[in-house]
């Protein structure tokens, strides 16, 4: 059973009828910026659009600036069709006269796809999940405090477990080809990530006279 948020200005019994047939625990509420600061906890949000086109789209606009991270359905009229296009942010669309079979496939495949995106932005590596769509990074539930360097090279390194890189080869992968300064940075940031891992600190390995490296295992912490 899939928790369903419903954005709409009209009666409850009037947006998706055959919504009402599912045993999904569904709640409405009013389409209106003000009502998505307490909103309901959700799976996936359904966007009633049957009736004001260019109010709806600037919602769902709204929606998608402020970080929607569930999947979003748009519920339009057969009229309304024409309108759609990528500018929504729509993860679907769906007509109000959908019957319940279809309802219920349209929210499963839009959830399971959703949960597929957001496990392909997040890297879970010893004790270190780092989100790429929020640019944050946690150690065993804590928030690290990193700058945007620092992040992407915890990053870089998280997604090539094991694998020795040198200091230029950093420098190329994480500053760029067009950074003009010395591998002395790439020493600093490593210096600053360590200190910021605390405990995990030599998940970052030192290759003596290669480079740096990230250690996932158990067996590369012993060795080191």
């Amino acid at each position: 059973m899939a928790q369903l948020l419903v954005l709409t200005a009209s009666a409850e019994s009037e947006v998706l009828p055959a919504l009402g047939l599912l045993s999904h625990r569904v709640r409405y509420i009013a389409a209106e910026p003000a009502s998505l600061v307490n909103a309901p906890g959700h799976d996936l949000v359904f966007l009633d659009a049957r009736r004001d086109l260019a109010s709806s789209k600037a919602m769902a606009k709204i929606l998608i600036a402020t970080g929607l991270s569930a999947p979003l359905i748009v519920i339009l009229s057969e009229g309304g069709l024409a309108a759609m296009n990528s500018e929504w942010g729509a993860t679907d669309i769906i007509l109000d006269s959908a019957g319940p079979a279809e309802i219920e496939t349209r929210v499963k495949l839009a959830i399971s796809r959703s949960k597929e995106v957001g496990q392909n932005d997040t890297i879970n590596a010893s004790g270190v999940v780092i989100d790429e769509a929020s640019y944050s990074a946690k150690v065993h539930g804590r928030a690290l405090d990193l700058t945007f360097k620092e992040f992407e090279l915890l990053k870089f390194l998280a997604q090539h477990p094991g694998r020795v890189f040198s200091r230029d080869q950093l420098l190329s992968e994480v500053w760029g080809y067009d950074y003009f300064g010395g591998t002395r940075t790439v020493d600093v940031h490593i210096r600053r990530l360590r200190a910021k891992l605390g405990d995990l600190e030599s998940l970052i390995g030192t290759v003596r006279n290669v480079g740096y490296r990230f250690n996932s295992t158990e067996s590369e912490l012993a060795s080191l």
